[in-house]
């Protein structure tokens, strides 16, 4: 009787091997893009910080020289947007950095951050916008 050998050379995956691990790459995919969403609005979030950060020491400056809070035209040179942020604007002791509407994640796109400056103690608060306000998810931990 003869033997019949399989070429070793030609063995391969089943199909049922590869089904399996495609699934296993698409539930990996499924968990690992919402976070890489997030992570981006996160770095995203924090120009705007970062912008309203800037403004601080003018702020401070012009409170202790003329005994109120500046308002934007007050305030001199300063960097007014960013890559993400489009504009800064000023009421009341309030300062707010808007993001743009494109080229931005679109959990942040229009929304605000807001700096508020408080004439009684002097501390500054940043927090989500009062109208249409980032998520408290995407804000900094020392913006929240």
């Amino acid at each position: 009787m003869q033997k019949i050998q399989m070429n070793k050379g030609q063995q391969g995956f089943t199909l049922i091997e590869l089904m399996i691990v495609v699934a296993i790459i698409g539930i990996l995919a499924a968990v690992a893009i919402p976070a890489y969403q997030d992570y981006t609005a996160r770095a995203q979030a924090s120009e705007a910080v970062n912008l309203l950060g800037g403004l601080k020491t003018p702020i401070v400056d012009y409170y202790q020289t003329n005994g109120s809070a500046p308002g934007i035209a007050e305030l001199g040179t300063f960097t007014s947007s960013g890559k993400y942020v489009s504009s800064i604007s000023a009421s009341s002791g309030t300062y707010t950095a808007t993001f743009s509407n494109s080229g931005v994640n679109k959990n942040l796109q229009g929304k605000t951050v807001e700096l508020v400056f408080n004439t009684g103690t002097g501390a500054f608060t940043c927090q989500k916008g009062s109208s249409n306000g980032v998520d408290d998810k995407f804000l900094p931990a020392g913006c929240k």
